[in-house]
């Protein structure tokens, strides 16, 4: 049996949309991709969306607002040791500095506990990423931002379908972030979303993904109505459109990804509740391999977004994980790492100055932990073969 990490469905909705978005000749920026940000809003109960490239430029582009907050060049982000290398890139990205905090092997998350040891008069922000849709625990790292007049910039990328004491990922914190991937819940084959109930933040986002350009409605008229005249466009003598408020991007998301996007929305509900059972079906079967084996579980007050499976080598065993991930592989069974210490194990990080030993929980996991996907194709039937593979191995 095959068990892939990932599938791709090519909706009807998704080619007809494609299809539509070419005849019409406009193929940036235009009523797929407003509609599709209007949609995400409704989503996630939301007044803004603003869509980009990549969900990569979704936490550059939310990092990059913090400078019309009073941020300078060099600030500093304290984001969890372990993530995808897309959130330590972000903020460097950004022109700030990373500054990490070890996880917690639990939850896979930023431990609250060693935030507060880290903040400085330079600190402008928190970055919480819900890995693999554990959501982070927010009520801690709200409250420490309060205290110390902080943003908070959710990075839930991953968090699909997440919650958290009755509220879904993304929409706790000042912004959130989402990635539209291929091997998302929601995919434009490759894109990104930031959510936000702040107006001005959702206007300089719109500047920010087009060259910091004064142009920041909501709807761009000229792109998304035939023949319209922006009665914004011209100050005085000046084309708004030409003028540039701040150093910005070009990371719009095209007509193309947004049409695609919008053919698998419609079964967002759908998707979401098949892969929600098939995680808490491995959940449960998964119980027999504690303490050799672990994973994340849920809490009384969280709901877990089934991006995938993680599974953590149990401490003092005995278990090589390549060796194990090599025999999953030789019986058919796809899976990736879990990540790694982004300052400690991303050799790109090493200029930093951080040393092995500095997070021995995310170096722990980045050595001793996998994934392997949850995704809407997958049945009972590839779960049980997953978790009697897993245990046939133990047995050898």
């Amino acid at each position: 049996m095959k068990v892939p990490f990932g599938c791709i469905q090519v909706t009807k909705g998704s080619v007809s949309r494609v299809k539509g978005a070419l005849k019409t000749g406009r193929l940036t920026g235009g009523k797929n991709v407003r509609e599709l940000e209007q949609k995400f809003s409704r989503i996630f109960n939301i007044k803004h969306a603003v869509a980009v490239s990549s969900g990569g430029d979704a936490l550059t582009s939310a990092l990059s607002v913090l400078y019309d907050f009073g941020a300078k060049r060099g600030d500093e982000i304290i984001v969890p040791a372990l993530s995808f290398v897309a959130t330590g890139n972000s903020v460097l990205n950004a022109g700030f500095t990373p500054v990490f905090v070890d996880i917690q092997l639990h939850s896979l998350n930023i431990n609250p506990s060693g935030i507060e040891t880290v903040i400085t008069p330079r600190t402008r922000a928190i970055v919480p990423v819900h890995l693999m849709g554990k959501p982070a625990d927010m009520d801690t790292i709200i409250a420490i931002a309060k205290k110390h007049k902080l943003k908070v910039i959710e990075d839930a990328a991953e968090a699909y379908g997440t919650i958290y004491k009755g509220h879904a990922a993304g929409t706790m914190g000042d912004m959130g972030c989402f990635s539209l991937y291929a091997a998302h819940l929601i995919t434009a084959i490759e894109g990104g979303m930031v959510i936000s109930d702040n107006m001005r933040m959702a206007e300089i986002l719109r500047s920010l993904r087009a060259h910091g350009r004064a142009c920041k409605c909501e709807e761009c008229v000229i792109n998304t109505r035939e023949n319209a005249l922006c009665a914004k466009r011209f100050n005085g003598r000046t084309d708004n459109r030409f003028i540039f408020e701040r150093i910005g991007y070009s990371c719009k998301m095209n007509e193309l990804e947004a049409a695609f996007a919008l053919g698998q929305i419609a079964g967002y509900n759908r998707i979401l509740k098949k892969r929600r059972a098939n995680l808490l079906y491995a959940m449960k079967l998964f119980e027999r391999f504690r303490p050799d084996l672990i994973t994340v579980t849920e809490g009384p007050d969280e709901t877990i977004g089934p991006h995938a499976f993680p599974v953590v080598l149990g401490a003092g065993s005995k278990i090589n994980r390549d060796d194990m991930v090599g025999f999953l592989i030789s019986r058919g069974i796809d899976s990736r790492s879990l990540f790694a210490s982004m300052p400690t194990q991303c050799r790109g990080f090493s200029f930093l100055g951080y040393r092995q030993g500095d997070f021995p929980v995310a170096e722990f996991v980045g050595n001793n932990g996998f994934h392997i996907g949850m995704h809407q194709e997958l049945g009972r039937r590839h779960i049980e073969y997953f978790v009697n593979t897993v245990s046939e191995y133990l047995k050898r």
